[in-house]
């Protein structure tokens, strides 16, 4: 598998080049390209709404939610990567979410880093 520090022109960056930590194992940064973004605005469908509802009488995971919670993240996290690698990043540090009712049935999920470029440490 090739290096992603050889590859700073791709579409995104990989996602196991993404930390929550602020330093990446390996690597040394050297170059700080600042705080990249993925933002995604997303509302619950009719349907969704009564079927979750449905769920919720029986208890327990409501899978309809879970699953509409994990696609949303995901294209932020995606977005975000995107946006790293449109900086020349090939790494993204301090890796976050926050997600915020915008209004009844619509959330705004965001994804955010640091956008850095790294090379492989001496061993």
């Amino acid at each position: 598998m090739a290096d992603p520090v050889d590859n700073l022109q791709s579409t995104f960056v990989p996602e196991y080049m993404v930390t929550t930590a602020f330093t990446l194992e390996g690597y040394k940064i050297v170059r700080n390209l600042g705080v990249v973004r993925g933002i995604v605005v997303r509302s619950r469908s009719v349907f969704g709404t009564i079927g979750a509802g449905l769920q919720t009488l029986v208890g327990g995971n409501i899978t309809l939610y879970s699953s509409l919670c994990e696609k949303t993240r995901q294209h932020a996290f995606d977005l975000m990567l995107t946006h790293a690698a449109e900086l020349g990043a090939n790494a993204v540090i301090g890796a976050r979410y926050d997600a915020t009712e915008i209004m009844s049935g619509v959330t705004e999920v965001l994804a955010y880093g640091t956008a850095v470029v790294v090379k492989q440490a001496p061993a």
